[in-house]
C-alpha cells in the first residue's frame, strides 16, 4: 500500500467530466474559532480504515443551490495522510456523486470523525466551552466590521419552546452606533448565537459570565470594557433598534 496514495488529489476532474473538490477547512476554522470546531491532532492521528470521517465536499462545476456540503465518509484505504473513502451520504446538489463513491482526501480535510468501538471513539475529545446561546447584536458588527462598543444583559425573552439554543439575555451594540442619539435609521439587530459575534470581536468575552443587570462600554481611549450603570435597553421585537 505504500505510496499508493501520495500526492492525492483535492480536487478530481477528468477530460472536463463532472468531479468534485474537498475543501480545506483550516482557513474556515481561523475566521470561526468560536463556531467551527476541528478534530484534535490526537483524534486525527488514530484514524484506521473503517472509521467514518465528515468532509465538506462541493461540486465541479458547482450545484445550483448549495455551494458544498458536509458529507460522511468510510475510510477504506490511508497511506500517512493521504486516503481514500467511501461516499455514506446521497448529495443534495452534487448529482456527480452518490453514496459508495470513492472520495480521495487528506488527514486534515476532516472536520468530524467517528472511530469504530467506543473506547476508540473517546480518543482525542477535547472539552471546550460552546457559545451556542442566542443573543441581539448590531447588524453592523456583524456585516460592516464594526467593534462591539456596548453591551448588556437582561433577562432572556426571545426563547421560543422548539429553539435549540437559548436566548442569553446578551444586547451588543456597535461601536459607531453609539454616538447617535435616537437613530431611527440604526442598524437592525440580528438574533444570532453568541459565537457569532465572538469570531468577529471577541474583546468582550471575559463579560460573557456577568449576570443578568449588568452593563459595559468600551472606554475609547484604553479599548477596554468599563460598567456602565444607567444603560438604554432595547425595546420592540427583533427588528426594532437597538437604542
Amino acid at each position: 500500500m505504500a505510496g499508493t496514495l501520495a500526492g492525492v488529489a483535492r480536487e478530481l476532474v477528468s477530460d472536463g467530466a463532472p468531479g468534485y473538490a474537498v475543501d480545506d477547512p483550516l482557513p474556515i476554522a481561523a475566521g470561526a474559532p468560536y463556531t467551527f470546531y476541528l478534530p484534535s491532532a490526537e483524534r486525527l492521528a488514530a484514524i484506521m480504515v473503517g472509521d467514518q470521517v465528515k468532509l465538506i465536499i462541493r461540486g465541479v462545476p458547482p450545484g445550483t443551490e448549495y455551494d458544498a456540503e458536509r458529507m460522511w465518509v468510510s475510510v477504506t484505504a490511508i497511506d500517512g495522510d493521504a486516503m481514500v473513502g467511501a461516499l455514506d451520504n446521497q448529495p443534495f446538489d452534487i448529482s456527480q456523486l452518490k453514496p459508495g463513491d470513492e472520495i480521495r482526501f487528506r488527514r486534515s480535510d476532516i472536520i468530524d470523525a467517528t472511530l469504530e468501538g467506543d473506547d476508540r471513539d473517546r480518543i482525542g475529545l477535547v472539552e471546550r466551552r460552546e457559545y451556542w446561546e442566542r443573543c441581539l447584536v448590531d447588524n453592523s458588527v456583524i456585516c460592516d466590521g464594526d467593534k462591539v462598543g456596548y453591551v448588556y444583559r437582561e433577562e432572556p425573552d426571545m426563547t421560543d419552546p422548539d429553539d435549540k439554543y437559548p436566548d442569553s439575555g446578551w444586547r451588543i451594540r456597535g461601536e459607531s452606533h453609539l454616538a447617535v442619539d435616537g437613530d431611527e435609521d440604526g442598524p437592525t439587530p440580528k438574533y444570532i448565537a453568541l459565537g457569532a459575534v465572538l469570531n468577529c470581536d471577541d474583546s468582550w468575552l471575559s463579560l460573557i459570565d456577568a449576570p443578568v443587570g449588568s452593563a459595559f462600554m468600551r472606554n475609547v481611549a484604553t479599548g477596554e470594557f468599563v460598567p456602565y450603570v444607567d444603560f438604554p435597553t432595547v425595546e420592540g421585537d427583533v427588528t426594532s433598534t437597538l437604542q
